[in-house]
């Protein structure tokens, strides 16, 4: 590896907007963000992209219609349309093969992806991945989820429904900020963001698309290792939601994080860091 550094830019490849920096010729991974109002790569890993560029060649995606990739059609379903357009953009790069970590929707993109395209993706880590969760004993749709469905629900977007919907990804409160919530309902109220909103939305009922969604389906079929982490208190996807999937991963294994809800790369931020360097094979940091 050289140890010439990538600077941390924003750019577009094959239709998709991404941060990218790290060592050149360093071994890449991939940073697939979560779903909801306002969400964007670097709304989600903002903190996380330079510790990682420390070790790695760091790529944190916009997926489709989040972020500055909120443009053209979504269609068919999402986890597809979002691996489909990740092999593009990779493939632009001249990137063969990543690491994928992956946050909620992201971590659904990465299971997909990993199906999809099994000698493209190497590790998985997954936080709460949608999808892949299958509530065994907590109630479905969760509170998250019925809160991220609020938002979405006519007559559109307003800031108190994207506050409730933030409050439930985390346990520490304090992290939900003012500036936040305005900054996620600034870009959740985008014409372009709602029209991606609702289509992703569809994907996931839609009787045509919707069973490609149910990963958990299809788990068995991972031969990658896997390191599923989990805050206990998430109320989007609840810890129960890992069972099935840590029985059905041959190589997976699971980390739970106490006081931790939905967002545990931020609310367990060090703690996280160092779970990651060790899985993914980077000096500590």
């Amino acid at each position: 590896m050289t140890t010439t550094s990538i600077p941390t830019t924003g750019s577009y490849a094959a239709g998709l907007h991404y941060h990218r920096a790290g060592p050149a010729g360093g071994h890449p991974v991939v940073l697939l963000h979560g779903g909801g109002p306002g969400a964007s790569a670097w709304s989600n890993f903002g903190r996380t992209v330079p510790v990682f560029a420390r070790a790695f060649d760091t790529i944190a995606v916009d997926q489709p219609g989040y972020g500055g990739s909120a443009t053209g059609k979504i269609t068919g379903q999402y986890f597809i349309h979002s691996a489909d357009a990740l092999i593009r953009l990779l493939d632009e790069l001249g990137i063969e093969r990543v690491d994928l970590v992956g946050n909620s929707l992201g971590g659904g993109t990465a299971v997909r992806f990993a199906l999809l395209h099994p000698q493209r993706a190497g590790r998985l880590l997954l936080m709460g991945p949608g999808g892949l969760s299958l509530n065994v004993f907590a109630a479905d749709p969760t509170e998250g989820i019925k809160r991220l469905a609020a938002v979405g629900a006519p007559p559109g977007p307003s800031r108190d429904k994207v506050a409730a919907f933030l409050r439930t990804l985390v346990f520490d409160q304090s992290l939900i900020t003012e500036e936040l919530i305005d900054e996620r309902f600034r870009a959740a109220a985008d014409p372009a963001a709602q029209r991606a909103m609702r289509d992703m939305g569809a994907s996931f009922t839609d009787p045509e698309h919707y069973e490609q969604g149910l990963l958990w389906r299809d788990a068995h079929r991972l031969r990658h290792e896997v390191l599923l982490v989990w805050g206990r208190e998430d109320r989007v996807n609840p810890l129960d939601g890992a069972l099935v999937a840590l029985k059905l991963i041959r190589r997976a294994r699971l980390h739970v994080f106490g006081g931790c809800g939905h967002w545990a790369h931020l609310e367990k931020f060090d703690e996280f860091n160092r779970l990651a360097f060790d899985f993914l094979g980077g000096d500590r940091p």
